[in-house]
């Protein structure tokens, strides 16, 4: 995914450090409405894991809609922040369009787009559903394993200096994050086994 930093600056920041501190780890797709979005939960009610305070506390604002009329839901794989009826409740279920969906164009804010593995949203919109009120649901949990981030450069200058910086910072912050979530599963492990 690519996020659009300079449309939705308050979004993108806290969809990457949701991403970047590890909490869509063990979170899932709640929804899949073919032809319509894919809907991850929101962090805090959707991880098989609990949040460590540190998760917590970065989740526990609220984004304002940001909106602009260029911005719309015009293709698949654009990202759509989900709220609730207050426009300005966001928080970190989003949506990832499967289709095209004006009617959303204004309500929602889009904050990036599917750049890589668009044929995995053809794989969702294979999944057996199930309808319970308005949401279209999967039969099985759709959980998400785990998640990145990393900083694109096109600087040919650097003579790749650049890249290796880039690299070995985002594999220092992975492993970070791998040690988190050994953390994590260990006191998941210690509260559900005898």
């Amino acid at each position: 995914m690519a996020f659009y930093e300079d449309i939705s600056p308050k979004t993108v920041s806290l969809i990457r450090t949701a991403v970047e501190m590890g909490m869509y780890n063990t979170n899932h797709f709640f929804r899949v409405d073919k032809g319509f979005v894919a809907q991850t939960q929101d962090v805090v009610y959707g991880r098989l894991l609990p949040l460590n305070p540190d998760q917590k506390a970065a989740v526990e604002r609220v984004i304002p809609l940001e909106v602009y009329p260029q911005v719309k839901h015009n293709k698949r794989g654009i990202l759509s922040l989900a709220r609730t009826d207050d426009p300005n409740s966001g928080g970190t279920s989003f949506s990832v369009l499967l289709g095209p969906a004006p009617h959303l164009d204004m309500q929602y804010t889009i904050f990036g787009e599917v750049t890589y593995g668009i044929e995995t949203l053809d794989r969702l919109e294979g999944l057996e559903t199930r309808t319970e009120g308005i949401f279209v649901m999967p039969l099985k949990r759709i959980t998400i394993q785990s998640t990145y981030t990393y900083i694109a450069t096109n600087d040919s200058n650097s003579g790749g200096g650049r890249s290796r910086e880039l690299c070995s910072y985002v594999l220092e912050d992975l492993y970070y994050r791998y040690k988190s979530v050994v953390q994590d599963l260990q006191k998941f492990r210690e509260g559900a086994l005898p």
